[in-house]
């Protein structure tokens, strides 16, 4: 796992801190990564996937605690890299939810989707509800980014990755993105539930 492919965070990090200090930092998060990937080497590859995002983000925020002795810089800078890399996501589905039935296709997905990326072998716990015609609900009751951040004292990054659903699902014309609580957020769960409209605005 290489550090230095986020760049977008230690451009974040320069800007408020400055380079030399933004370098120790970085140089001190890259000493955890490697005491990191030795502690978790067994995972799966579906896990992987998401470990990319949080070892390398929880690593960051232990390295701005231990050197500046602060939480909410860490999260600032985490937060704006993640929730804009999100919100270039929800920018190229507003586009493509032009397209005639792109809608309709987007939610039917969910489905094989999230049972392969968010499943049980990617480290997750979920409850699926019954399909119903134009849209996906599940509920995830146990998720890596609650279980890792936790585990290494990070907890408060797990709910820059809950937002990040919002910020990506949450302004798509013809769709409608539904959350009342998440795990990151002190829930017992994350509910997922998005849906096509009803009206000539959600057809599709």
């Amino acid at each position: 796992m290489d550090l230095d492919k986020k760049i977008d965070i230690k451009e974040g990090l320069i800007a408020i801190t400055g380079k030399d200090e933004a370098e120790k930092i970085w140089l001190r998060a890259k000493e955890k990564l490697k005491q990191i990937e030795e502690k978790y080497a067994g995972i799966s590859k579906k896990e992987q996937m998401h470990t990319g995002f949080i070892f390398p983000c929880a690593v960051i925020q232990l390295a701005i605690k231990e050197i500046k002795g602060d939480t909410e810089l860490g999260y600032k800078v985490i937060s704006e890299y993640s929730w804009a890399k999100s919100r270039k996501t929800g920018a190229k589905l507003r586009k493509m939810s032009k397209i005639p039935g792109f809608n309709s296709f987007f939610v039917k997905t969910w489905g094989p989707v999230s049972r392969k990326a968010f499943g049980g072998d990617a480290g997750f716990k979920n409850v699926f509800y019954p399909k119903k015609k134009g849209e996906f609900r599940m509920d995830i009751t146990a998720c890596p980014y609650n279980r890792y951040f936790t585990e290494l004292g990070t907890p408060e990054l797990t709910k820059i990755f809950c937002i990040n659903d919002e910020c990506a699902y949450g302004d798509i014309p013809g769709l409608e993105f539904i959350r009342h609580t998440t795990l990151g957020k002190g829930g017992d769960k994350c509910d997922f539930y998005i849906r096509v409209k009803n009206g000539p605005a959600g057809r599709g």
